[in-house]
């Protein structure tokens, strides 16, 4: 049996909705794989929130496998991704995950310390998380989106970065 699982959402919210499920399972490495389709999707206002996200997942998986110096410096970027946003925003915890990024990381840098750093469940509010392709939505959105194919498969934008997937509502 494999250790981790292929996983193939049809939306964004589907790949939302796993990657917050298999965190909670402590099946980091696949959670972060399943938000990074949201990451993909999200518009530019939102993009380091979840890579930040994402950041804190990979750090869980360089603990997962022993790797402290790999953590740290994933926690740090985390920490800085994630900073700039208010403390809750689309229905997660920011502040949590700020939070949970500076303490996780003072600890491992600890030579006399007993490491047991707990990873925290997927910092969801009552109402989230949730993802929008609108930054100004106060909503997730009424209709699904679309999972982005892979970047590769989208032609470039003029400014260079990638263009919204043209099997998506955005234009």
């Amino acid at each position: 049996m494999p250790v981790t699982e292929e996983h193939e959402p049809v939306t964004v919210e589907e790949a939302l909705l796993l990657g917050v499920g298999l965190w909670n399972d402590e099946r980091l490495f696949e959670a972060h794989e399943c938000l990074e389709h949201v990451w993909h999707a999200a518009p530019d206002a939102d993009r380091d929130l979840w890579q930040g996200v994402i950041q804190v997942a990979v750090a869980g998986v360089h603990l997962q496998r022993g790797n402290l110096d790999g953590a740290v410096r994933t926690l740090d970027k985390a920490h800085r991704r994630l900073t700039p946003y208010p403390d809750v925003h689309r229905g997660i915890d920011v502040e949590q995950l700020v939070v949970f990024c500076e303490g996780a990381a003072v600890a491992l840098r600890d030579p006399g310390a007993v490491i047991e750093v707990g990873f925290p469940e997927f910092p969801a509010m009552d109402d989230g998380p949730w993802f929008t392709p609108d930054p100004s939505a106060l909503e997730p959105p009424s209709r699904p989106t679309p999972v982005p194919g892979p970047v590769w498969d989208r032609p470039p934008r003029g400014d260079g970065r990638t263009p919204p997937d043209p099997r998506s509502d955005e234009r």
